[in-house]
């Protein structure tokens, strides 16, 4: 029997690979007559190459033509630019190889190169949004942000005014909003092209999280949209005991533990670092703490490890917060598992996100606000106050998240979604 061919090329970082591999895996169950070809460079070959995986889900790999996975956040910029000049050769090369054609290409949509392979080629590219919807609205209208100067531009001066004027975004004060290279203009995707050049476009959101935003986009947008949450399991979380650290978070009554993961890729200084860890100690508070390294001094109320179940560990009864980076893969596993956010955002989409949780979403406090250094002192009163299950406005966010969670796991809007994408848009069935 004759099996469609999909080739998948995810952008070569952690946070972009596991989302875009998770939808892989849903689509391969749900399609047994297609093959999904995930292109991988052989560093990340050899990290996730054994991983299980359906029988009709493979990997394909092409030369280390990128920095290294390790360390990558010491040059973003250096390793961005790297994975849009030099990988698109490799995976023409291996498209060359295929033994059957390729019916459809799903791509990173912040690999820009992989829509001009498609026109080559002739093959239809899917657009995957690995970012929230709201980070797309904004970057799609980064031309009316030059027009009223709010980009690219000293905004210490301004930083009252409100940017009240992006479709599906909420205002935000300028203050609020990410500092963004002029450098990237050039180097990021030009949104409006993809919509132009893509066959559809897959977000990684739900549109009980960002109905405005998901909105806005399909009103500008002439091709199908869709809205996919791949952190959002498709069972319940099972074996929850099969780390050892588990039994430290069994011995914490429930919803007493902060948990803290600051992310895989971008980190903060050494110098805040101890402030949150001196901050963790003066509030008493207990904490879980996943870091790169993971030896940091905790104290008497906290653990440290490298690494960890993260949806798992915030599944878990006694995590009763979170104290996050915003990526947006950590803001939406919080949603699934109910947890309150105490927002750290470090750069672009994450001060967006933050955004959201705060001020559209109401399940968060904000602990870095434009600080370059946040100090003990305000962490260990922010984190005690956060955490003290007899604090109102603490209440009122529990409650908030607790009813965003029963929508989002409840309507089913991500499965309709995937089975509308399957059957709706390529032209042959998967």
């Amino acid at each position: 029997m004759k099996m469609n061919q999909v080739m998948v090329m995810p952008y070569p970082g952690r946070g972009h690979i596991n989302p875009l591999l998770n939808l892989c895996h849903v689509l391969s169950y749900k399609n047994l007559t297609t093959v999904f070809t995930v292109v991988l460079t052989e560093e990340w070959s050899e990290l996730i190459g054994s991983d299980p995986k359906p029988h009709n889900l493979r990997f394909a790999t092409i030369p280390n033509v990128i920095p290294s996975e390790i360390n990558r956040g010491t040059d973003p910029i250096g390793f961005f630019i790297a994975a849009q000049n030099n990988m698109e050769i490799p995976f023409d090369l291996l498209l060359d190889d295929m033994e059957q054609p390729v019916n459809l290409i799903i791509a990173d949509a912040t690999l820009k190169w992989t829509l001009n392979v498609g026109i080559r080629r002739n093959i239809p590219v899917a657009a995957y949004w690995p970012m929230s919807a709201s980070m797309f609205t904004m970057w799609y209208h980064v031309d009316l942000l030059q027009e009223h100067q709010h980009i690219y531009v000293d905004l210490s001066e301004r930083g009252e005014e409100y940017i009240d004027y992006i479709p599906g975004l909420s205002p935000i004060k300028a203050a609020d909003f990410p500092v963004v290279d002029r450098g990237l203009h050039d180097i990021l995707p030009n949104l409006v092209s993809l919509g132009n050049k893509s066959q559809s476009l897959l977000l990684a959101t739900g549109y009980d999280l960002e109905p405005k935003a998901i909105d806005a986009i399909k009103h500008k947008l002439k091709i199908p949209v869709y809205t996919f949450s791949p952190n959002f399991p498709l069972e319940p979380t099972s074996n929850l005991h099969n780390h050892g650290y588990f039994s430290w978070l069994n011995s914490k009554p429930r919803g007493s533990v902060l948990y803290i993961s600051m992310g895989s890729y971008l980190s903060v200084s050494s110098a805040q670092i101890d402030e949150i860890s001196a901050g963790l100690d003066h509030s008493g508070v207990n904490f879980f703490w996943a870091s790169k390294g993971g030896t940091h001094d905790c104290g008497r109320n906290g653990v440290m490890v490298e690494w960890c179940d993260q949806l798992r560990v915030l599944s878990h009864s006694s995590i009763g917060g979170f104290l996050s980076h915003c990526g947006w893969n950590s803001t939406k596993e919080s949603v699934f598992s109910g947890v309150p956010m105490l927002t750290f955002p470090i750069t672009g989409e994450q001060v967006i996100n933050s955004h959201v949780i705060v001020d559209d979403w109401k399940i968060g406090w904000k602990l870095k606000k434009n600080e370059s250094l946040v100090q003990r002192e305000k962490i260990a009163v922010v984190v005690k106050s956060f955490m003290d299950s007899e604090n109102v406005e603490r209440k009122e966010i529990v409650e908030n998240v607790e009813m965003l969670r029963e929508i989002v796991v409840e309507k089913g809007d991500v499965i309709r979604d995937i089975d509308r994408f399957i059957s709706n848009n390529f032209g042959f069935t998967i």
